[in-house]
């Protein structure tokens, strides 16, 4: 091809402003399918996006600053104007958006991901769905926990097993290497859509997702049990402040007992295996304990003893609440020790340790009083879980829980947290979840440079730019008809109109 023109670019990177001289050639052989089109050299794209102005090395620090130092966009533009670039804070937000979108672009491109999975043999397949706004899309995450990279990231409206089959189907492709196991919690799309994609494949579900929801009633005794014993534990602040000021080693005495309930009182616990309640009960009946021994020991002052008879009355008030508890929550400790098979045994042999104890949790019910319906219910989850709770114990490599990648959604959430400020998720963690979420993980175990970013596939790139403002327009749709309905409704009735009228 022939040299037809040159045109000159001027960008802004690192290092100053720089002038690009292109060479633009065309090919002029006859009955070619490109004649005359022109050509652009093959460096120009890794050092720049066309018809953009910054270099790839600029947008690979915006990135980094972002994504690995958790800088706001007011500190990102602070750090880029002290390199000498000018540049105003839109910008940085535009570069931010091409940086998640060329590494979300090249991180998922199938030759990488077969190149680099070619080497392990086999994936396993972690998947979990993230939705900040009810009502709103998901985004859908598939990750693989043998290397721990993500391999399909992908926002629908909705998350029924039709929608998930061609993402398990998708990524089957991708990876180009046997999938011997999937985990999950135990949504019914998810089992649904593993069965139509991946038949035969061991669809291991999450033991801690199985745990927290047939424990849950269990939890909420024990959690109702411990309000009720709170408030009964009010006034712990009147004795305080009636040594307050106070020197004296009694005083120093009173103050460390107040500080023991109000820290026991003040510790809550997570399902499904804390119980705070009983935690609760058993600390304050060591303070009462502790206490009986100061007074037999002759250490008694009025405020130990108002508050020796404050925790007293309340574990008095609420000795009926806690028998059925004390019975039923060591089964649920039980069921935990199994199934963390800490004795290694085999699938078979736990299997039936473990449906061993449901039964005798069936046949014991009536022993947990008003409790035996949560035993029930613990049971009727079993049921359900049970195919899918021990395939970890066969197939090797298998996680137990899906916690890993939940971790991935909690550390997302943190650093949006830090680095804008916002309590809860924006919509932007869906709507670009796509391409944020990916390049986020990445950026934090590799920080990317310039050239990274240049040898991504540009029509790959500019399918996923379409999806994503696809999805920015119907959000944004949405916000304009709450703001006037009316003015929104009557341009779509001037559109439906203007489509039936003669040419």
């Amino acid at each position: 091809m022939r040299v037809r023109y040159e045109n000159q670019r001027t960008l802004v990177t690192l290092a100053g402003p720089t002038r690009l001289r292109l060479k633009v050639r065309r090919c002029e052989r006859a009955g070619c399918e490109r004649r005359d089109l022109p050509w652009r050299p093959e460096a120009e794209g890794s050092i720049a996006l066309a018809k953009h102005e910054f270099g790839l090395d600029v947008i690979a620090l915006a990135g980094v600053l972002r994504h690995r130092d958790h800088r706001s966009v007011p500190e990102i533009h602070q750090a880029l104007r002290a390199r000498g670039l000018e540049i105003s804070e839109r910008s940085v937000t535009n570069l931010l958006d091409r940086y998640d979108e060329l590494l979300a672009t090249s991180l998922t491109d199938s030759r990488r991901l077969r190149a680099l999975l070619a080497k392990q043999r086999r994936v396993i397949l972690a998947l979990d769905g993230l939705q900040p706004d009810v009502g709103h899309e998901v985004l859908w995450v598939v990750r693989d926990c043998v290397s721990g990279e993500v391999l399909l990231a992908r926002s629908l409206l909705s998350g029924t097993a039709r929608d998930l089959a061609p993402l398990l189907r998708e990524v089957t492709e991708a990876v180009g290497v046997p999938v011997v196991g999937v985990v999950s919690d135990g949504q019914t799309s998810i089992r649904r859509a593993v069965e139509r994609a991946l038949p035969g494949v061991p669809h291991q579900l999450c033991q801690f997702h199985f745990l927290r929801e047939a424990a849950l009633p269990i939890f909420e005794a024990d959690r109702h049990a411990k309000k009720e014993l709170k408030k009964r534990v009010r006034g712990v602040r009147q004795i305080e402040r009636s040594v307050e000021g106070s020197d004296e080693p009694q005083a120093e005495v009173v103050r460390g007992y107040c500080a023991a309930v109000r820290s026991a009182i003040t510790d809550d616990g997570r399902p499904p295996l804390a119980a705070a309640g009983l935690k609760l009960k058993g600390r304050l009946e060591a303070v009462a304990d502790s206490l009986d021994r100061v007074a037999e020991k002759g250490g008694h002052t009025p405020p130990l003893a108002r508050l020796q008879d404050l925790i007293e009355r309340g574990l008095e008030q609420t000795a009926a609440l806690w028998p059925d508890i004390e019975r039923v929550y060591p089964w649920v400790h039980k069921a935990a020790h199994l199934l963390n098979n800490h004795d290694a045994e085999d699938a078979a042999t736990l299997q039936r340790r473990f449906d061993g104890l449901v039964g005798a949790m069936a046949r014991h019910r009536d022993s947990a009083g008003s409790l035996s319906g949560a035993v029930d219910h613990f049971c009727k989850v079993t049921r359900s879980y049970r195919p899918g709770l021990f395939h970890c114990y066969a197939v090797l490599g298998l996680p137990r829980t899906n916690n890993d990648l939940e971790h991935e959604f909690g550390s997302q959430r943190y650093h949006e947290r830090r680095a804008t400020g916002r309590k809860v998720a924006s919509p932007a963690a869906v709507l670009r979840g796509e391409a944020r979420l990916v390049a986020a993980v990445a950026t934090r175990r590799h920080s990317p440079n310039g050239a990274d970013l240049g040898r991504v596939d540009r029509e790959r790139w500019k399918e996923l730019r379409r999806r994503l403002d696809r999805r920015r327009h119907a959000r944004t749709m949405r916000t304009r008809f709450r703001r006037d309905p009316t003015a929104y409704l009557a341009e779509l009735e001037d559109k439906a109109c203007q489509s039936i009228l003669p040419t």
